[in-house]
């Protein structure tokens, strides 16, 4: 006889800002909370082949036939049909041109099969041309795959470890074209808020004009401009960077709970409230039973056997819900004292969450991910 038996028991309030509740909010880095338009790197990606393999690459026509097309270009005239073995993979090759990347940088790529090859290590990719959204080529790959993982396997069993059929290559491409970036754009440096919201913009213009007089406007809620005072030039541009990026500026968060039902997770901000409340939510207990018992043929019976059967059952526990008087909370930290001191699981939590924004009481978006 078998006992299963499930609860939601009491759980915790996840808070990623936790360690931000008991003081005020700090203050940012301008760098991490911005980026300078025009600096930014751009995605390239190519075709390529991987040999080497020991008998895990990709069995396609494609792939033979891409070799043989590289082979006649060195005189060798081969059929596909001449090429049968595993040991090559047709692969995709990605990789990022930073903003400052000049000719003779190296770069990291990524190889990833596209064909039926069940593992890329050891594998050497032959040169590769990786192109932008252009149709350009800006770098040229080629080297040694790592992956990180490995496949074993024997007659009847196989064990894979990590992703073999993606790999990278440190350094594997040389930057053949470059593509400068332009901080400056008549006269002016235009930063970029990663996170859209008037209230900060303001603020980063404020404290920008603080080091440099009257220099800085917000335009929007995500983008400020800066002029360049008269005496930065080409020599002194990247010291005034630098200055401008060590700046201090005080975020402003939206008021915002994010919920991820399929793994449980809340996420309240910071400037969450809850108007004063009554919540009640009982917890529920499911609790299954096996049990094994033998069905017997009547007496005397010729044709009849003995069998093993399993019944099955479920049966449903249901608490009562005491009603608890939430009062007017201005924080996270008062949130999660009250909703803990409650005995709540994560998935109650999400309920209790849907039905205060229901009700109103919610003062915050709620996001359901």
């Amino acid at each position: 006889m078998g006992i299963r038996g499930t609860r939601h028991g009491p759980g915790m309030l996840l808070l990623l800002a936790a360690s931000l509740l008991a003081t005020p909010a700090s203050a940012e880095r301008l760098k991490d909370i911005a980026d300078i338009k025009g600096v930014r790197s751009n995605p390239l990606w190519g075709y390529g082949l991987v040999i080497g393999l020991n008998g895990t690459g990709d069995d396609s026509t494609a792939s033979r036939r891409a070799l043989t097309n590289l082979l006649r270009r060195k005189g060798l005239v081969l059929a596909p049909d001449d090429l049968t073995s595993k040991n090559i993979a047709s692969v995709i090759v990605t990789g990022d041109l930073p903003p400052f990347a000049r000719r003779g940088s190296r770069i990291d790529v990524t190889v990833s099969a596209i064909g039926n090859a069940t593992s890329l290590q050891g594998g050497k990719l032959l040169m590769a041309e990786l192109v932008g959204a252009d149709g350009q080529v800006y770098a040229v790959a080629q080297g040694s795959v790592s992956t990180g993982a490995f496949v074993a396997s024997g007659q009847t069993a196989s064990i894979v470890k990590n992703h073999p059929t993606v790999g990278r290559i440190p350094g594997g491409a040389t930057v053949e074209c470059e593509e400068v970036a332009e901080v400056v754009e008549k006269g002016e440096i235009t930063l970029l808020l990663r996170d859209a919201d008037f209230t900060t913009a303001n603020r980063v213009a404020e404290e920008i004009n603080k080091t440099f007089t009257k220099v800085s406007y917000a335009v929007d809620a995500g983008t400020i401009r800066i002029k360049l005072p008269a005496t930065i030039g080409k020599t002194s541009l990247a010291g005034f960077i630098e200055k401008l990026e060590s700046i201090q500026v005080e975020t402003d968060l939206p008021a915002v709970v994010i919920i991820n039902e399929r793994t449980g997770t809340i996420v309240v901000g910071e400037n969450v409230a809850i108007s004063r409340v009554a919540i009640t939510h009982a917890n529920l207990s499911i609790k299954t039973e096996d049990i094994e018992k033998a069905s017997q043929p009547s007496p005397f019976s010729r044709t009849g056997t003995t069998e093993r059967l399993t019944e099955s059952k479920v049966a449903t526990i249901e608490e009562k819900g005491t009603l608890n008087v939430v009062n007017r909370t201005v924080s996270v930290a008062d949130i999660a004292r009250a909703l803990n001191a409650m005995g709540v699981s994560a998935r109650d939590l999400i309920s209790i969450f849907q039905a205060l924004k229901k009700a109103g009481a919610l003062k915050a978006d709620l996001k359901i991910m």
